[in-house]
């Protein structure tokens, strides 16, 4: 499964990008971008079995400590920003 979600809320220079990478390892399984927006949002691009991909979505609506998401919304608009996915790397962009 591949799903792309958008992230709203304060969640740029808060350590977002990384906190995801470490949930995503965290999980396994998981392939993927954590991307800043020069709008202030983040999209992230997750791949892998269909529970790990919805228990990371559940996770991207809490964020970190320092982080407050206001919304979280599936976006595939946003995977033309991405490069295609390395299997088995969750990367930030």
């Amino acid at each position: 499964m591949e799903k792309c979600v958008l992230v709203k809320g304060r969640v740029q220079g808060v350590g977002f990008r990384y906190w995801v990478l470490r949930q995503a390892a965290a999980i396994g399984g998981l392939d993927g971008y954590a991307l800043n927006l020069e709008n202030g949002d983040v999209a992230v691009l997750m791949r892998g079995d269909e529970n790990k991909v919805n228990a990371l979505q559940i996770l991207l609506q809490k964020g970190p400590l320092f982080a407050r998401v206001d919304s979280l919304t599936e976006a595939p608009e946003y995977k033309a920003y991405f490069p295609p996915i390395t299997n088995g790397v969750f990367k930030r962009i």
